[in-house]
């Protein structure tokens, strides 16, 4: 176990993680110069077109250090973005120690501050990078007082590098196997290991990564699932290299994969305990914080797919990412669907793509919304998860709504612009203050409702790009609210329904209305759309309907003959519409997704 150095690479988004992961990959040899590629680790279609981490990967790598012994590097690349936090807090389990990558450009943002912290709260030792400091525009002092001053380390253990001409990167290995101390455990005790990650292959069932703190693993054990108490025996063993190489058995510390044909898809749960069947461990991890999905929003099946098909796509992809939550749900308007649950916005968009792509569905989306607190006359607290659910207005005594503590730094040339935001969005300022002569470290009270409506896209917009934002949940706070219903022909459709701020009622429905308009297509009738508070209409849109010229045979007679046909046209067009059914289509949905 003195060999081994189990460690993850954590950093803000494009701060450089995936691309010191292919260095590493590249000095050891793990990956040959024929098969490298540029974010090797990233192996997903979407990861390579956003050019951005979404599932943390690990790799075993075999390194000859500088004091002639050979040591095992168990190497995790993490996600940078917010809504994949949870992917980092659960590699974090696996590892005793992390590197946190700082843009000698950029500085310190918001999530490499929150990243530094999750490290912390989980023991991890840390060791400062420096990257990028070949660029132009590096300012290396500016970032090593910004380590020291708003992130708490000393900027003297901080290493300088490039990972993309590989400039001092051996230097990074060498601390690693220095400074990341090696994993504990005994080797005689009953096997103890953690399941913190999982996938499910068509041929083999489900593939779960584990990390052995106690006791040793081999083929043809006989194993139990702790949490579930299903039992199993293991098939084959390995490392990830990254591809992956099987081994007869893993001991302590080992960080590898297990096949044990699982084909129950909920009994791989992340954060389990895998142990002997015939001599099990003690206790139990206590496994991972439940992930609390933010936003919410309808998945319904659209063209060719059926229910039962998404329903399995959403099975394997859960088992593939824990923080997404599903349940079904039933609408008139569009069937029989599912109502998820998602970290944020991004989360929502990725997991949509995957379900799409990789099981090749069609779906709608609904508008997201959060989740509400509603306390009740008779004293009762009801959670509520879509709008259609609030109990009629007479029974309510009050409406909570979830509260984020947002962590914004900026350069303080976007100042002004960014707290009008902040103000615009009903936000409480608690903090603020330059952590540099030109960086503003900015802290806010946001109702969670104002950030899943394009807060994140106003944000870049009015700083340029350069804001970075890092948000947690803090708690749930009363306030004015109210159910803003959409009508379409005088029918209420309750998946367009949000809830909104009373000030914002009448300029959110009126904007809503008018963009519906624009996305749904004309008919042979006209249609009304409307926005109402309750019984009272506040805003009002039409859509004209197409309209034949039945007065194209006319040549001449009578006035009354024109005036007959246009009665008639009249009172068909009429009755169509009352039993004609308008087709809304997924435009109008992500009308209202993108908000007024």
């Amino acid at each position: 176990m003195n060999n081994i150095r189990n460690f993850s690479i954590i950093a803000h988004i494009d701060h450089g993680k995936s691309t010191l992961a292919d260095r590493f990959l590249e000095m050891t040899g793990a990956v040959s110069s024929r098969d490298m590629r540029a974010q090797t680790l990233d192996t997903m279609d979407l990861e390579r077109e956003r050019g951005i981490t979404i599932k943390a990967q690990t790799a075993r790598l075999r390194y000859a250090a500088k004091d002639g012994r050979e040591y095992a590097l168990n190497l995790i690349d993490t996600p940078g973005h917010v809504d994949f936090s949870y992917e980092v807090s659960r590699s974090m389990k696996a590892c005793e120690g992390a590197l946190l990558v700082i843009d000698a450009s950029q500085g310190v943002e918001a999530q490499t501050l929150a990243n530094a912290y999750l490290a912390m709260h989980n023991d991890l030792h840390l060791i400062p990078v420096i990257n990028k400091i070949d660029l132009p525009s590096a300012d290396v002092d500016a970032a090593l007082e910004q380590l020291e001053h708003v992130v708490g380390l000393d900027p003297t253990e901080a290493l300088m590098t490039s990972a993309k001409t590989g400039l001092n990167v051996a230097d990074i290995l060498e601390a690693v196997v220095a400074r990341v101390p090696p994993p504990k455990g005994d080797p005689a005790a009953p096997l103890k290991a953690l399941l913190f990650d999982s996938w499910y292959d068509t041929f083999r069932g489900v593939i779960v990564l584990i990390r052995i703190f106690d006791g040793e693993i081999k083929i043809g054990d006989a194993i139990t699932l702790m949490g579930i108490g299903a039992d199993y025996a293991v098939e084959e063993l390995g490392w990830l290299t990254p591809k992956p190489v099987k081994q007869v058995r893993l001991g302590a510390g080992e960080v590898g994969y297990l096949i044990a044909g699982i084909k129950t898809l909920s009994h791989a749960r992340i954060g389990d305990t895998v142990t002997h069947r015939q001599r099990p461990t003690a206790a139990p991890f206590p496994g991972f914080k439940e992930a609390k999905p933010m936003v919410f929003c309808g998945l319904f099946p659209a063209g060719n797919t059926r229910i039962e098909e998404l329903r399995d796509a959403m099975e394997k992809l859960r088992l593939n990412d824990a923080s997404f939550y599903y349940e079904p749900e039933a609408s008139l308007a569009l069937g029989q669907g599912f109502r998820c649950g998602f970290l944020g916005l991004l989360h929502r968009e990725i997991i949509q793509e995957r379900l799409e792509r990789e099981f090749g569905l069609t779906l709608l989306t609904t508008a997201p919304s959060v989740g509400y607190r509603v306390r009740t006359k008779a004293g009762q607290m009801k959670e509520v998860r879509i709008p259609s659910e609030l109990p009629p207005p007479q029974e309510i005594e009050s409406i909570e709504e979830p509260v984020i503590e947002a962590m914004i730094l900026t350069p303080d040339r976007y100042l002004g612009a960014i707290l009008a935001l902040l103000e615009g969005r009903r936000g409480e300022q608690k903090k603020m203050e330059y952590i540099s002569p030109q960086r503003v470290l900015l802290q806010y009270l946001l109702p969670l409702n104002e950030v899943v409506f394009d807060f994140f896209n106003q944000l870049k917009s009015c700083s340029q790009g350069y804001a970075s934002l890092d948000y947690e949940l803090f708690g749930y706070r009363a306030g004015p609210l109210v159910k803003l219903d959409i009508l379409i022909n005088r029918e209420q459709v309750d998946e367009l329904s949000v809830i909104v701020h009373t000030d914002k009622a009448y300029t959110f429905g009126r904007a809503l209305v008018e963009k519906m308009r624009k996305a749904i297509p004309r008919q042979q009738y006209e249609v009304a759309l409307q926005a109402a508070l309750g019984s009272r209409i506040i805003a009002r849109e039409t859509v004209k309907p197409f309209r034949k010229d039945v007065l194209a045979k006319l040549y001449g007679g009578d006035y009354t003959r024109k005036m007959k046909l246009l009665e008639k046209q009249k009172a068909g067009k009429k009755r169509m519409r009352t039993v004609g059914r308008v087709d809304i289509p997924q435009e109008a949905f992500l009308a209202i997704l993108e908000g007024p």
